[in-house]
């Protein structure tokens, strides 16, 4: 399965369908036009998701759902390697610790994702590659 990310590569593959809280929602369409002026392609894209996503009425959290602050680990399929990671709005980024902004290309694939589903993206170069979510835990503040 695989997410709208703007590009033929892509064209024709399945979504997956996608789950979000209502609170993500609202902060994320935020963020999206937000981004717009700066960051038209990747504010663009998250968009699109955030068009397609079932939303949660407020309060309420899918345990097995990728949202903001989840720590996750995923399967990079293309490389064969399994990765943990934070999720996060972009003033906290900071890879070397493992947490990655939602304004990313993997992010906008992995928000909303649920254990077990697996996505075909794009990297800033131009590679398509696939990850499957393997397990979430969800924030403290969840």
């Amino acid at each position: 399965m695989s997410r709208n990310i703007h590009t033929s590569a892509l064209a024709g593959r399945k979504h997956p369908r996608i789950t979000l809280t209502a609170e993500d929602n609202d902060r994320l369409s935020s963020l999206a036009r937000a981004a717009m002026d700066k960051m038209p392609d990747i504010a663009s894209c998250l968009a699109d998701e955030l068009d397609r996503a079932s939303v949660l009425p407020k309060g309420q959290v899918a345990a097995d759902t990728v949202r903001m602050g989840s720590h996750l680990e995923y399967r990079d399929e293309t490389l064969g390697t399994t990765r943990t990671a934070t999720l996060v709005y972009p003033d906290e980024a900071d890879i070397s610790q493992g947490k990655i902004s939602v304004l990313t290309p993997i992010g906008i694939a992995l928000i909303g994702l649920k254990v077990g589903q697996s996505i075909t993206w794009e990297t800033r170069n131009g590679v398509v590659r696939e990850l499957t979510l393997l397990e979430v835990k969800q924030p403290q503040y969840a």
